[in-house]
């Protein structure tokens, strides 16, 4: 038998052969069978492997030949995917190298990589256990140094013991950076000042009036939760100022954002308070938002009456930060308010969406498809302009931009040509197909029924062209599918003033009243703006971007700045778009 394992530079490796070694000259184990096990392990081809590549690894910082120049490497994958994004459609080069460095084996090589570069592959061994008699609490003491910055972290009542228990520990705040308060620690003292029976604004009291060194005394919590930050993407619908929250735990800790931002959600632990940070702020302190759930019962309870729910606990929730939480009152809806029941009229589109509860959607990179492109939809009051704007875009290059030749059921008009303005269908067949499910948006006006067929927006898409469509604002929720993955713009009217100035410095023929060629009047101005407000309270979380159409130049050029975008550009999308 031999006495020492080939090591893979053909030398054999010392230490396990002074172990073998050492194995053969020992009596403690009188058991040959063991003794003959211990022998075939320490001799096998895997073990030697192991230790060949655990010597290699320990040799990191040793050895500068083999030392890492980053360890991010992943990250600057990602960095240059989105550079070479753009030029796919340019570039032969940058096509395949945009498909290459996607393939999960490149980026399992390149994570293995960044885990060894940041020593991630050390094992992880459990506290050591303290032998303490049963009745006996363990407690452990944490200092934090108080500075301008909140400590991070809320305190609040424990329903059943009554006494003050960490209630959430904000990411990348002081006290989750020092790893040694956790959520269900049950405070004991702050300062040598016992907190017992005291409430959570009582202890946010003697933090205040606190300087320098912050000594807590806590009792551990039965178990650690995982703070490991989550990676879920969500685009806000809603404006949010934490300033004007009666109800946030800290306000210090609160998150403002405006509709449309992307927000990192690294926690979703609180059913009320999610813990999130803009995309791309990737090295700040992580801000509370209110939740899903919390939002829909604040926009359910602005809608409805609400029934008295009787009185909240004062002081039941506070926050180790320097100014003091808004105190709760009986119209809390963070308690769960009873609502009526809303019926629903289908009839009144406008109505229905009214009612709709926009609050987060989860979104995600789409990357663009070569020689598959996203329709682009236009949507605007009438009168704004989308149509004039859709017609320069596919006149601009007619071989790329295509748009679908809309059904309708009127009669065809003198000048007109079938199939070039309109396709032109019998009543019965229209509504058979609309029955059928085969036209992704139809409406009527003035007794005449008008339609997009579904046919018609894939042919285009197929065939390598982008398609530009321009439908009624209530076709959003049709078109907004995963088989389409539209990109959707919204154009938009300035200012009555300036509405007026452009449109008659363009001679602009009115679109409400097709019998008679004549200028907008001033009611017609402010139907325009009206209905755009409509629109956009309605639908405008829908919209990937908006355009202002105030000189139509300016507003054409943005609309091929962002066509362009659509198609070479990494984009934001629902993730369910996102295979």
């Amino acid at each position: 038998m031999a006495a020492a394992i080939m090591a893979s530079d053909g030398g054999y490796d010392p230490v396990i052969s002074k172990l073998i070694t050492s194995l053969k000259e020992t009596d403690n184990l009188s058991d040959e069978q063991d003794l003959g096990f211990l022998q075939n392990l320490l001799q096998s081809k895997e073990l030697n492997a192991l230790v060949n590549v655990h010597s290699k690894v320990a040799k990191i910082n040793k050895d500068d030949r083999i030392a890492p120049l980053l360890s991010a490497s992943m990250q600057v994958l990602m960095e240059v995917l989105e550079l070479l994004a753009p030029r796919c459609h340019i570039s032969p080069i940058c096509k395949e190298m945009f498909h290459l460095l996607q393939t999960p084996h490149l980026q399992s090589v390149l994570l293995a990589h960044d885990a060894i570069a940041q020593k991630d592959f050390y094992p992880h061994l459990p506290d050591i256990p303290v032998e303490v008699d049963e009745d006996e609490e363990t407690i452990k003491i944490v200092q934090l140094v108080k500075s301008n910055e909140p400590l991070g972290a809320t305190i609040k009542t424990d329903e059943e013991t009554g006494k003050i228990i960490i209630a959430r520990i904000m990411h990348g705040g002081a006290a989750d950076r020092s790893g040694l308060i956790h959520v269900g620690d049950e405070v004991i003292e702050v300062n040598n000042i016992n907190v017992e029976g005291k409430t959570p604004s009582d202890v946010l009291s003697i933090l205040q009036n606190s300087e320098g060194t912050i000594t807590f005394k806590l009792v551990p919590s039965d178990g650690k939760l995982d703070q490991r930050e989550s990676k879920v993407r969500v685009k806000a619908y809603f404006n949010y100022e934490p300033d004007g929250d009666p109800y946030i735990p800290c306000k210090e800790a609160g998150l403002g954002f405006q509709r449309g931002d992307i927000l990192h959600i690294v926690s979703q632990d609180d059913s009320y308070w999610w813990q999130a940070r803009k995309e791309g702020e990737k090295t700040t302190r992580a801000g509370l938002i209110p939740s899903r759930a919390l939002q829909e019962r604040r926009i359910l309870h602005d809608r409805t009456q609400k029934e008295p729910d009787g009185d909240t606990k004062k002081g039941s929730c506070a926050s180790i930060c320097s100014t003091p939480p808004g105190s709760p009152n009986s119209n809390n809806p963070c308690r769960g308010p009873k609502t009526k029941k809303i019926m629903y009229d289908t009839a009144e589109n406008d109505d229905f969406d009214r009612e709709m509860i926009a609050t987060y959607e989860e979104v995600a990179k789409l990357y663009p498809r070569p020689g598959v492109f996203r329709p682009i939809v236009l949507i605007g009051a009438p009168g704004v302009g989308r149509n004039e704007l859709k017609r320069r875009l596919v006149a601009r290059d007619p071989e790329k931009y295509k748009s679908p030749v809309p059904y309708t059921t009127r009669p065809m008009r003198p000048g007109e040509v079938a199939g070039r303005e309109y396709l032109f269908v019998t009543r019965d067949k229209m509504e058979a197909d609309i029955a059928a499910g085969k036209f992704i948006e139809h409406g009527e006006y003035k007794g005449h029924l008008y339609g997009t067929a579904s046919e018609s927006v894939k042919a285009i898409v197929n065939a390598g062209c982008v398609c530009i469509l321009g439908p009624h604002y209530q076709a959003l929720k049709s078109l907004r599918t995963v088989q389409l993955k539209p990109y959707i713009i919204h154009i938009r009217p300035p200012s009555f003033e300036e509405l007026k100035k452009t449109r008659t410095k363009a001679r602009a023929r009115s679109t409400f009243d097709e019998t008679n060629s004549r200028g907008f009047s001033d009611e017609e101005f402010n139907e325009m703006i009206r209905s755009d407000e409509r629109i956009n309270f309605l639908y405008g979380h829908f919209c990937d971007d908006e355009i202002e159409n105030c000189e139509l130049t300016e507003a054409f050029e943005k609309l091929v700045t962002l066509a362009n975008k659509c198609e070479s550009e990494p984009l934001w999308a629902p993730a369910s778009w996102v295979q």
